[in-house]
Parts: structure tokens; sequence; C-alpha cells
């Protein structure tokens, strides 16, 4: 009789905040089935080794990616604005599954490593659909990534350490895009 899907959602949810709170090292195989009260046999029916749950882990950032484009590419206000917008960390499933598979790549992971490089890559594609020039696409989605690696880091944006908010960002993106 099959394991039911709960118990495999269960597991890569274990395994991502693992990666998240402790790191690469943290997440055991023997750690992910406690924290996803599963028995260690539960934990490898779903999952062979350790590539295998990264593997899961990273279809699972591909999936939320994939949704979040739909959203950028439809997005009312241009997709230059919704990714600067969107690119401060909530702590969204879709953040937390970034910065898991950032941990995985810090650690060698060379699965890891392809999938973030196929998502900016995917991201970038939709901003230069948006903007030709390749030299303001690019200052977008460094603008972006910027505020995702700082609000990461200090839990939101720091407006006090630069002096300036999201939404004059996303004035800077409107003046890039009409250049």
């Amino acid at each position: 009789m099959p394991r039911p899907p709960k118990a495999r959602a269960a597991i890569l949810e274990a395994y991502r905040e693992l990666l998240v709170s402790d790191g690469e090292r943290a997440a055991t195989m023997d750690a992910v089935a406690a924290a996803a009260g599963v028995s260690k046999g539960g934990l490898l029916y779903h999952f062979k080794n350790k590539d295998a749950l990264a593997e899961g882990l990273l279809v699972w950032l591909r999936e939320a990616a994939a949704a979040d484009r739909e959203r950028m590419a439809a997005a009312e206000e241009g997709p230059s604005r919704y990714f600067v917008r969107t690119s401060v960390s909530t702590g969204s499933d879709l953040d937390r599954l970034f910065v898991s598979a950032v941990r995985l790549a810090q650690a060698g992971h060379a699965g890891a490593l392809r999938a973030l490089e196929e998502l900016d890559a995917a991201w970038l594609g939709i901003i230069r659909d948006e903007v030709a020039d390749p030299a303001v696409s690019a200052a977008v989605m460094l603008i972006g990534e910027g505020l995702y690696y700082y609000s990461t880091l200090a839990g939101t944006w720091p407006e006090e350490a630069f002096g300036t908010t999201v939404e004059d960002l996303l004035g800077v993106v409107d003046r890039l895009r009409e250049a």
C-alpha cells in the first residue's frame, strides 16, 4: 500500500526548515525523519538518499518559482516592478525554498547551483521581455537581488541603513524603464 502524499510533503518541509535554520550539515537523514515525524524507513521509502531528498526540494522550488513567474509576467504593474516589489524577503514558502537551495549550493550541491542559475535566468528573461536594454534589465534584476539579499539577512528591507524605501526604488525602476 503506498504511503500517503502527506508524509512526502512533511519530509520535504522538514528538510527545507532544517536547511534554512541549521544548514546543510545539520539536515541529516535522521534529523529530517525526526523533524517530519516519520521513521527512517518512512523517509527512505520516499527518498532513498540525501541526493534524492535535495532533488525533491529543488523540484518543489522550481514549481513555486514557475508559479511566481506566471504572476510576474501577468502583473498589471509590469514584470520589473513586480520583481523588485516582491524581492523583499517575507519568509514565504518561495523565500524559504530559495534560501534552502542557497544553503545546498553553498555546500557544493551542483544541482542546487544549477537550479538557482535557471531561476535567475528565467526571471531576467521576463524582465528583458519588458525592458529591451540589457543594461537596464540587469540593473532592475540587481536592484531586486540586492533587496532580497539585505532583507534576508536583516529580516526586512533596512530603510534606515540605506535612507530609501522600496517605493523609492520602484520609482527608480520606473525611471529606468522609461530611459
